[in-house]
């Protein structure tokens, strides 16, 4: 659903497609992206509740800020660290605390998360060079197309494409929302915040996720919210103020 509106957007507004030498670096990278990471999203959730695995989600920008450092594309900086490692000193703060109320097996599920956003992290650091020779919704719609391609393959050979049968009204508009709001225009926004800023600052924002996470999980499914999530959210809510007002510091 991401990929059957991004790419008639793309057309329709004249988008620049990337050269032929970048296709298939970018296809990888949407395959490793859109494919891998949406497939270990998806199984990390199985064994944890929304809020938590959030938080591991939130490991983002710590992933981000080391791969960027390591690849040499980004330049740590004292502030940024300082940013990031209070955001993250929030996430790990909410999920080491409150075992007891967490489900057999929690930990499973947020280190599947951990590692599922490793994918992510090297998508948005070798992201940008790309993005620049062509456009955001040029790259977008090539990436996207190859992680869709690949979840399909995935679901035919696993035969949990089956399960599609099976849905209802509910599962369909839950599954046109998550294609179109949280599919198509989420990563429209996110490819051009990558084209205008520093991968970890974008990956910074990331930590809100536990926030609305959290709240609609609770309001929703009753899920619990817990005093120290919220201790671990306000300090994430902190890290982002001082990774985001870096430049204006400076």
């Amino acid at each position: 659903m991401g990929i059957a509106c991004v790419l008639p957007t793309a057309f329709f507004l004249r988008s620049k497609f990337p050269p032929r030498q970048d296709l298939l670096s970018i296809a990888i990278l949407g395959f490793c992206f859109f494919g891998v990471f949406f497939v270990l999203y998806n199984v990390a959730v199985g064994f944890t509740t929304a809020a938590r695995a959030s938080l591991a989600l939130s490991t983002l920008p710590l992933q981000t800020m080391l791969i960027g450092a390591l690849l040499g594309s980004e330049q740590l900086t004292a502030r940024k660290t300082l940013g990031v490692c209070v955001a993250v000193f929030g996430v790990v703060a909410a999920l080491g605390a409150g075992l007891s109320s967490a489900p057999i097996g929690a930990w499973k599920g947020e280190l599947i998360m951990t590692g599922a956003v490793l994918c992510m992290a090297f998508y948005n650091v070798l992201s940008r060079p790309f993005i620049q020779r062509s456009s955001p919704l040029g790259f977008l719609a090539v990436g996207m197309g190859a992680g869709a391609i690949g979840l399909i393959i995935i679901g035919v050979l696993t035969g949990r494409v089956v399960i599609l049968t099976t849905f209802g009204p509910h599962q369909w508009w839950a599954g046109i929302y998550l294609g179109i709001g949280g599919g198509a225009l989420a990563f429209i926004l996110w490819v051009l915040a990558l084209q205008r800023t520093t991968p970890t600052r974008v990956a910074t924002t990331m930590t809100i996720n536990p926030i609305a996470a959290g709240l609609l999980a609770a309001h929703l499914i009753g899920e619990p919210v817990t005093p120290p999530l919220i201790a671990g959210l306000i300090a994430v809510f902190i890290g982002i103020w001082i990774a985001a007002t870096e430049a204006r510091a400076a």
